[in-house]
């Protein structure tokens, strides 16, 4: 499970940066539910500044101990489930593949970097956003990795979200969106009913988030010509 810290962001000596630019976000993550929890407040800073919102997801997520839903295959449900969150959020493409969930490290590195220039091609994206491999799982770090990988062959930045400590961040101020904000990530959690007995504790981190989210680059943007 990925932790990230839930200290209010008033009480760390951080400071505040803009919502980077971009025409079209594409969120790369290891698997269903990090859309919602991880990256939902910073999903909606991009499309509050008119960003187009786009996903891959790098599995189904059927390695999850939970199954609310016990009569289902979590490899066919969580799929479903994540596109209602996305409609949430307002995602407006989703892409989900067939990796095995809890072995995204064990992959081929260029097989995965592949697969998200494919989605940065099919998305248009000009930017990636992805959970920082400090903060992440292993299965997050080879999503870092292969994002910046893809990046750098497509010539767009990335950004990642990361804890407030973390060396180069900034935080994305919500200002008086937040708590719209963390409505949404919530509604967006709740959509995915087969983990339905994981929810009280991402209300409980959600709860306890400011209204700021913490980001840093992985691959910065090129320079100003």
């Amino acid at each position: 499970m990925t932790v990230m810290s839930t200290a209010p962001f008033a009480m760390r000596p951080l400071h505040e940066g803009p919502v980077p630019q971009a025409a079209s976000v594409l969120a790369v993550t290891s698997r269903p539910g990090q859309e919602s929890e991880y990256l939902g407040g910073v999903l909606y800073a991009f499309r509050r500044a008119g960003a187009n919102l786009g996903l891959l997801c790098l599995s189904r997520g059927e390695a999850s101990p939970l199954n609310s839903m016990r009569y289902a295959h979590l490899e066919a449900v969580r799929p479903w489930e994540l596109q209602l969150a996305a409609s949430v959020l307002g995602i407006s493409s989703v892409m989900v593949a067939s990796y095995p969930d809890g072995a995204l490290h064990r992959q081929p590195h260029d097989e995965l970097a592949g697969r998200v220039l494919r989605a940065i091609r099919q998305h248009c994206a000009d930017l990636l956003l992805v959970i920082a491999p400090e903060v992440g799982t292993s299965g997050d770090v080879a999503v870092a990795a292969a994002a910046r990988a893809a990046a750098r062959h497509a010539g767009v930045p990335v950004v990642a979200s990361t804890a407030p400590e973390t060396p180069g961040a900034w935080v994305i101020d919500l200002g008086s969106e937040a708590d719209t904000a963390r409505a949404i990530q919530k509604a967006a959690a709740a959509a995915h009913e087969s983990q339905s007995q994981e929810l009280p504790r991402v209300l409980q981190r959600l709860d306890l988030l400011s209204r700021g989210e913490a980001v840093r680059w992985l691959v910065f943007p090129p320079p100003m010509p």
